[in-house]
């Protein structure tokens, strides 16, 4: 529930002292560090800068306030809190300057939502043009100053913009649950909230309390519910100011990301406020309309890039100025720039390490004023007068001719009018990309054949092979606008093995546009001149062409497409990863993990449902004893009641696979009804000898860790591969060949994500599982767990804050993701009742004795702390309790309320948002233990074993998608060698309706149905053509 924006009226006064008061309204707007707990008094000095509901605070505090805090945090706030006649909050301004002074100000101050709300206006269009922004305002301004007391929630702004956000999921890639659940993971409850300005060692201003201040929070609902506050020019300003940039960052943003702006700037301010993605992307949905995680990690991979360009543009303009080179023209085409390549386009003749430019040479001689009186007044110049013979660069008219020239040539190469219009040119004319052989490639497959038979035979054939790989390369040319984002990175891998040749061919046709519109347009001199004189502009403008702008569009062009074949690969890697994790878990029985070998035997591992070690063991089937040991495995076997099997898909696996499938023929397991899966064993051997492995197993062979690895990933695949490196599990392709930080990046948000989405049962889940929870990290993890251990289990969430690091911003990210199963709670409840004996550790040591120790039916659900009041209203409206959570009793109860009365009345009677009741219905009403991985697919057993030979061509079989690449999908379909779907023949009428917008269409773990289309038995080779995605 979004806490509505504080206008400057008495009555927003007094709600925002009695917020300030109280624990609620802080703590859910505590969006910042667990370390930095800010009370909303220090928000007083910026009156618009409020921390309180980041949502709240962003529409209610102008860009005002954010300025204030950016400057200087205690300077600002001291001043402002005489200004708002908030005497409660001027006690506590002192606090403010304590915990400010420490942290990051600026940035901190800058991120709180105001502007996140303020910028939620009505809802634009990236592409729309911005004015209408601007004409909404007035209204918006005018329906929030009515309901001063309601909040700013851009939640209700849901109801509008439902629909555009909900086909923005179905296309993006990620992971999307049933409808039935989707509100779970998208229910957003309000604005953050981000406004505590004194730290955690202030006890008295650090109060988780959600419950409380709700209230004031459910008025905020009030506010215009259909469509987002108007965006504030003045925040933006703000945000332009920080940069100080000659673009204003959300228009930028806006258009290089097709979002909204006022989505824009709402994304910014959360996540200058350190909310994480699952957070904002659950909890907040309103402010982020809907947007999916994906999509939001693109705002914020963008937005990133940008403050990082303004960071490097104002490091060059400080380094310029130190040379003394800086002049006011240089410092506006600097601050113009809006990529990087830009950037260095226009500083690269002034770096120190780069020799002095020709244009600088001529500057330097003084023939500045020669050109600049060229172009306004060719008739006063008289190049004879400049000749200075003796003198190098003017001993003659021809050299003063010269350098003219190259100043020119400078000059029209800098200009942004003539670069835009020379790339409007390129824009609608035939650039092709060609690759080719390198003379080096060349030269070494010559010698390699003339030196048969030399030494040194073996690096030879390697470095033809590694030739062969490129051979679709070795004559290749693309259009532009049409080369795949794979032939992209092959050609670069080729291009940095010495392997290919690359350059970019832009049709000579342009250059004489171009020269054309230059002598004729821009580069026209303002009076008549002299034939000659013309003559010196035409030459400039060909060389400029020639020598400094025609490398800057290859540039241009080689950087923009490996941005974005990059972004492209990232983008497969993340959805790979996501529905590898998503796998559903094989629950409920033990399993037999094997990580088969010839020389050193089958591992074995025996695990109890619970993932536990029953036994481990070696058996040797590919060996002369082998009746002997396929015995000792049936006694194993029955032993355990093991009717599951987990095959690691590495070496000797085909033959392991059919010992199990000659067995199982056989009924060697009788009375067992066995079967078998083969799963991926990437990354078992690293994981294996790594120090979290030694930690977990230590008195165990790495061997039999591995087979346990295996065994794990069937049963529970997201807790076993969050223990993994993501590069390790075999996902995506041209890792090598991205970004690592990128890379790392990505994928480490995907794993946040679906473990913060599946949730955590704080009181069994491993450590390495709990630091990829949204909002903890390994050393909050690591406190956590030894909490756990010196106290026993957690009875309830509000347990968490006695642990050691646990501030109230950790807290709000964390707390909707974890859960406290009754189950596990009263299993594990083998040591004495949780007694805080660690207070000491947190700083607010006052704070102990309210926090309870009973269980909470709610801590088991989706449900955020902050929304506990809804809930329990819901209820008492519906007639339940919180004892039937899950029961088809209370199921009836709320269907039967819904019929009558839709969700959208129900909020309003509630006094929230549509989208805070929707998750705390399906929080309400999913049975106990729900699981969204449930509506995912899960491993394939079977009994039997097929071979390549008996494959046909035109035989219509089935299987799972292995993994996806840019160029298609490898498909499993039991033969121990992927098959492979040409993109070419995954087509929008052989997929779901779901799936037809979705920029991947299939992703590892997806059944589908395909045929043969072609056999190369000698290469191992399967071509296969998708008749359709099986359900």
């Amino acid at each position: 529930m979004m806490r509505r924006p504080r206008t400057t009226t008495d009555k927003v006064v007094e709600i925002r002292d009695s917020d300030s008061d109280l624990s609620f309204c802080q703590t859910i707007s505590s969006d910042e560090d667990i370390d930095e707990w800010r009370p909303t008094e220090p928000k007083p000095k910026a009156p618009s800068r409020v921390a309180k509901a980041p949502a709240a605070a962003a529409e209610k505090k102008a860009a005002p306030k954010r300025t204030a805090k950016p400057k200087e945090p205690k300077a600002p706030k001291l001043p402002k809190a005489p200004k708002v006649p908030k005497v409660p909050k001027a006690p506590k301004v002192p606090n403010v300057p304590k915990p400010r002074a420490p942290r990051k100000p600026a940035a901190a101050r800058k991120t709180q939502t105001p502007n996140v709300l303020k910028d939620s206006g009505t809802p634009v269009l990236a592409g729309a043009k911005r004015k209408h922004i601007d004409e909404g305002k007035t209204d918006d301004k005018a329906a929030e100053n009515k309901g001063a007391k309601q909040p700013d929630r851009p939640e209700g702004e849901k109801a509008e913009e439902s629909g555009p956000s909900i086909r923005m999921k179905e296309e993006r890639v990620s992971f999307i649950v049933s409808d039935g659940h989707q509100a779970d993971r998208w229910a957003g409850e309000g604005s953050s909230l981000a406004g505590f300005t004194a730290k955690k060692e202030e006890v008295e201003e650090e109060d988780f309390t959600f419950d409380e201040p709700c209230q004031k929070k459910q008025k905020t609902s009030g506010a215009c519910l259909g469509r987002p506050t108007a965006l504030a020019s003045s925040e933006a300003n703000t945000l332009r100011n920080e940069l100080n940039m000659n673009w204003d960052l959300i228009e930028l943003l806006s258009t290089l990301t097709c979002v909204e702006r006022w989505v824009c700037l709402n994304i910014i301010g959360l996540i200058r406020e350190e909310n994480t993605v699952p957070f904002m992307v659950r909890y907040r949905k309103d402010m982020i309309n809907h947007m999916d995680a994906d999509a939001v990690r693109d705002v914020q991979l963008i937005y990133d890039e940008l403050c990082s360009l303004a960071k490097k543009t104002q490091s060059v303009v400080q380094t310029l100025k130190k040379d003394g080179v800086l002049t006011a023209e240089l410092e506006q085409n600097l601050r113009s720039c809006r990529s990087a390549d830009e950037l260095d386009h226009v500083y690269s003749p002034y770096k120190k390490g780069s020799k002095l430019t020709k244009a600088r040479r001529a500057k330097a001689l003084g023939l500045e004023a020669a050109a600049s009186a060229l172009m306004d007044s060719p008739h006063t110049l008289d190049l004879k007068a400049w000749v200075k013979p003796g003198t190098e660069g003017l001993s003659s008219v021809e050299e003063v001719v010269t350098g003219v020239e190259h100043i020119l040539a400078d000059m029209i190469a800098k200009d942004p009018e003539t670069l835009t219009y020379v790339k409007t040119l390129c824009e609608n004319s035939f650039v092709t990309i060609q690759s080719s052989v390198s003379k080096s490639a060349l030269k070494e497959k010559e010698q390699e054949k003339s030196v048969e038979g030399h030494k040194k035979p073996g690096a030879q054939q390697n470095k033809n092979k590694d030739i062969d790989k490129f051979h679709l390369y070795v004559d290749f040319t693309c259009n532009i606008q049409r080369i795949q984002p794979h032939q992209t990175l092959a050609i670069n891998r080729g291009e940095n093995l010495k392997i290919l040749t690359v350059k970019v061919n832009i049709p000579d046709r342009l250059k004489n546009d171009f020269t054309w519109w230059c002598i004729n347009n821009r580069w026209r001199p303002k009076t008549l001149a002299k034939e000659e004189l013309l003559a010196i502009i035409k030459n400039a403008v060909e060389d400029s062409y020639k020598r400094l702008i025609l490398p800057f569009l290859t540039r241009s062009y080689r950087t923009k497409l490996t941005s974005a074949a990059e972004k492209e690969s990232i983008a497969m890697f993340v959805r790979n990863l996501r529905q590898r994790l998503l796998v559903r878990p094989v629950r409920g029985c033990v399993i037999l993990g094997v990580d088969p070998g010839f020389r050193h035997g089958c591992k074995l591992a025996v695990l109890s449902p619970t993932s536990q070690i029953l036994h481990t063991d070696v058996v040797y089937l590919h060996n002369t004893g082998q009746q002997r040991e396929s015995e000792k495995l049936r006694h194993l076997m029955t032993k355990y009641s093991c009717a599951k099997v987990v095959i690691g898909n590495g070496t000797a696996c085909r033959e392991t696979e059919s010992v199990f499938a000659d067995l199982i023929s056989r009924r060697c397991f009788h009375p067992l009804d066995v079967s078998y899966c083969i799963t991926s064993e990437a990354g078992a051997s690293i994981y294996s000898v790594s120090p979290e492995a030694v930690k977990e197993m230590p008195d165990m062979d790495p061997n039999h860790r591995s087979a346990v690895s295996i065994g794990r990933r069937v049963q529970d695949p997201l807790a076993e591969l969050v223990k993994i490196d993501p590069k390790h599990i075999g996902i995506g392709t041209y890792q090598h060949d991205v970004s690592t930080g990128a890379l790392k990046a990505a994928l480490d948000g995907v794993v946040q994500e679906c473990v913060s989405f599946v949730g955590v049962d704080i009181n069994i889940c491993s450590e390495t599982l709990m630091r990829h929870v949204a909002g903890l990290n390994a050393g909050r993890a690591r406190n956590i767990a030894e909490w756990r251990e010196q106290n026993g289990p957690f009875n309830n969430r509000e347990q968490l804050k006695l642990v050691k690091g646990m501030g109230p911003k950790t807290y709000q990210q964390c707390a909707g993701f974890i859960r406290i199963n009754p189950q596990t709670l009263h299993s594990a409840k083998s040591s004495p009742p949780p007694v805080p004996e660690k207070p000491a550790a947190k700083k607010g040591k006052g704070k102990t004795a309210s926090i309870p120790t009973s269980f909470n039916p709610l801590d088991q659900t989706c449900i955020h702390p902050e929304s506990y009041h809804v809930a329990q209203r819901f209820l008492s409206l519906v007639g339940g309790s919180a004892d039937q959570i899950g029961s088809p009793g209370l199921q009836r109860c709320v269907d039967s309320k819904v019929r009558t009365s839709s969700v959208e009345e129900l909020a309003k009677t509630l006094d929230t948002t549509p989208e805070t009741l929707k998750l705390t219905i399906d929080g309400l009403t999913q049975p106990p233990g729900f699981d969204i991985r449930q509506n995912f697919g899960q491993a394939d057993f079977k009994r039997g074993i097929v071979s390549m030979s008996d494959l046909r061509v035109g035989a219509v079989l089935t299987g799972r998608v292995d993994n996806t690449a840019l160029f298609g999908a490898f498909v499993d379909i039991g033969v121990g060698r992927a098959g492979l779907i040409h993109k070419s023949n995954i087509t929008l009428d052989k997929l779901p309706l779901s799936q037809r917008r979705r920029s991947l269409v299939l992703g590892p773990g997806e059944r589908v149905e395909v045929r043969i289309l072609n056999l190369d038995l000698q290469r191992g080779r399967i071509g296969l053509d998708l008749i359709r995605i099986l359900q």
